[in-house]
């Protein structure tokens, strides 16, 4: 990572609440009958040359990120959501101008007997 781009400070995009339908768990209902995952991801790049430049190319389009991070999720069911999250982790250090990531998966329908209002995961991945 750059010296000039931090996690928790520097530039960055934040996309909050993306929606999205998978298959994960580790209980048959869940795998057999999915539900709605809630994504969180944030991406740390320098965003001077495009702020100067008015140029997509210079950032990394957002709306392309969402489509990514979704498709992370509804793809192939998995036990874990940590596993879930490290996907959308992958796909946003996939980006080429992408430094770091922090991504939180939701997931408020999980299968807690006690009333809850929301389970979720948070990881944070550096560029390699």
């Amino acid at each position: 990572m750059t010296a000039d781009v931090r996690i928790g400070s520097g530039d960055h995009i934040t996309l909050t609440g993306l929606r999205a339908r998978g298959h994960h768990g580790v209980f048959a209902e869940e795998r057999r009958d999915g539900q709605e995952f809630v994504i969180d991801v944030t991406v740390w790049l320098d965003l001077g040359v495009s702020g100067a430049s008015d140029e997509l190319a210079q950032t990394v389009h957002y709306g392309e990120l969402a489509n990514a991070a979704v498709a992370a999720v509804e793809t192939e069911p998995v036990d874990l959501i940590e596993t879930v999250a490290q996907r959308v982790a992958d796909v946003a250090l996939s980006f080429a101008a992408v430094q770091a990531t922090r991504v939180t998966l939701h997931k408020p329908s999980a299968p807690i007997e006690v009333p809850f209002d929301d389970v979720s995961v948070t990881i944070t991945r550096l560029r390699q």
